[in-house]
């Protein structure tokens, strides 16, 4: 006996799932990308830009006040110099303000930085290492974290004390260079002790800075290490001398 077996179609329709609604479930939401100063790349970029202005105004600033040891007037024209940039074209001191204010952005948007990277870092290693960091890399990171408050404090008070002259003894209308040379006198020892602390922190926070830059980067690679390690040194060490020469000149008298 011969049974006949009728065959179907090769592929069946398939019906695709229902919702309570009777409609297809809706297509997934794509994610939204997130811009630029969101993403840690954004942001390293931030303290990177941000790093490179403050360094420029550091060096400009250690060679201005290096024209103390060419006398009161050297130093008073200077200034006036720094306030009538660009003058007529431009009101008495507009320039000098935009940069100043430049430079607070700067130092704001580097702090910003700084600290949304390391909050973002600790997320993302909510476990920490069982083997403890070396004491050089908790050093640094100290240095930079409690280093850069200190001089952000430190910044209030030099403007407080030298530009606006507020707490200097010669008073907000002496020439520059009488607030300097007030400033720095003998008494105020304890002011100069402060600024001897601020400025070594300036050469940390600088040497470690242009290593953390090469770094991201990705420039240490064999022998550029040596010289990149070299190069901050020797950089900072500048800025450190440069800064400190001329208070330490008033306090001991080679300077008046």
């Amino acid at each position: 006996m011969t049974a006949t077996i009728e065959r179907g179609a090769a592929t069946a329709p398939v019906s695709t799932p229902k919702t309570g609604t009777g409609k297809a479930p809706a297509p997934p939401t794509p994610k939204k990308s997130r811009g630029f100063l969101s993403s840690s790349n954004g942001r390293k970029v931030v303290m990177a830009v941000t790093g490179a202005v403050m360094v420029s105004f550091v060096v400009l600033h250690m060679l201005g006040n290096l024209k103390i040891f060419f006398g009161r007037d050297s130093f008073n024209e200077y200034a006036h110099w720094l306030r009538t940039l660009l003058e007529p074209f431009v009101p008495y001191r507009t320039v000098l303000t935009l940069l100043e204010v430049g430079l607070v952005l700067a130092v704001v948007l580097h702090m910003w930085a700084a600290i949304t990277l390391t909050r973002r870092a600790r997320k993302a290693r909510p476990v920490k290492y069982v083997a403890k960091k070396s004491q050089a890399t908790g050093y640094a990171t100290h240095i930079m974290r409690w280093g850069g408050v200190t001089i952000a404090l430190y910044i209030v008070w030099h403007l407080l004390d030298l530009t606006f002259g507020v707490v200097n003894p010669a008073g907000f209308h002496s020439t520059p260079a009488d607030r300097m040379i007030e400033g720095f006198q003998p008494g105020r020892w304890w002011v100069t002790a402060i600024y001897v602390i601020a400025v070594l922190l300036v050469g940390l926070h600088l040497r470690h800075g242009i290593w953390s830059s090469f770094q991201t980067l990705g420039w240490l690679k064999g022998e550029r290490r040596r010289v990149v390690r070299l190069g901050a040194l020797l950089v900072s060490a500048v800025v450190v001398l440069g800064f400190l020469a001329p208070p330490l000149a008033i306090m001991f008298g080679v300077v008046k």
